[in-house]
């Protein structure tokens, strides 16, 4: 599978910049408009980083046509797209996706055909202020604790 990446952003700023939380989240997107795709056979991935105060597209990646079933290869790609996003957003998913994404501390989150990830993005920024959001927390975790690798090696982590 030819993966094609067609925006790539890389923000720079002051250090105070730097220090305002942000976690990424992935779109299973046709059109960066609304949330279309079924995760596995997604033609596309939109990748935003999310803040409370605002959300920046980083990457929109798109892939060839893919059936939904079979060919478990085509999650690698996409797999290592999302690695260090907090959560996925997808019309559907297949179970060995989404143990796959769990695994590695991705949640996915399945939502109705065509809900506008505008309306998404606004819901994540407002759980970032309020912290209701518990996937979000532990995306929050992961990040924040410099002991994590430590902690998966001695629990036998295995890639």
């Amino acid at each position: 599978m030819k993966l094609r990446r067609h925006l790539w952003i890389v923000t720079g700023g002051t250090e105070e910049a730097a220090m305002v939380e942000t976690v990424k989240l992935a779109f299973a997107s046709s059109d960066r408009k609304r949330v279309d795709q079924h995760f596995g056979s997604a033609c596309a991935l939109a990748i935003y980083a999310v803040s409370e105060q605002q959300a920046t597209l980083l990457e929109f990646a798109e892939f060839g046509d893919l059936a939904q079933d079979g060919h478990e290869d085509k999650l690698a790609t996409k797999l290592a797209l999302v690695r260090d996003c907090a959560a996925v957003y997808c019309q559907a998913i297949g179970g060995s996706a989404i143990r796959q994404l769990l695994a590695v501390g991705v949640q996915p989150i399945r939502v109705e055909e065509g809900v506008s990830v505008e309306r998404l993005l606004d819901e994540a920024q407002a759980a970032l202020c309020a912290g209701t959001t518990p996937w979000l927390a532990g995306a929050r975790r992961r990040r924040s604790d410099p002991r994590r690798f430590e902690a998966m090696e001695a629990e036998g982590w295995q890639e």
